[in-house]
């Protein structure tokens, strides 16, 4: 049966390693699961602010207010679920 899983290697300076592993330990989490949760947070994060780029730039080049934001974020999504071409 094929891995589920990608084994990625990085190096972290002493004193974050140490916070990680307090970290991990105070959640009962195994280092790999805290490090996974702590990038997926990250990732969305990062996608969830270009989610709110979009909409201000959109917003302001279209001149719409804050009452039009729904109907923005929904336009968003529907081109991001686009398939690239």
């Amino acid at each position: 049966m094929p891995r589920t899983t990608k084994t990625i290697t990085f190096s972290l300076p002493p004193e974050m390693a140490a916070r990680v592993d307090a970290a991990m330990q105070g959640h009962g989490k195994s280092r790999s699961e805290f490090l996974r949760e702590a990038v997926l947070r990250y990732i969305e994060e990062c996608e969830w602010r270009q989610l709110l780029r979009y909409g201000e730039e959109q917003a302001r080049e279209r001149g719409f207010g804050p009452e039009d934001v729904a109907g923005l974020v929904e336009e968003y999504r529907a081109e991001a679920s686009r398939p690239q071409t």
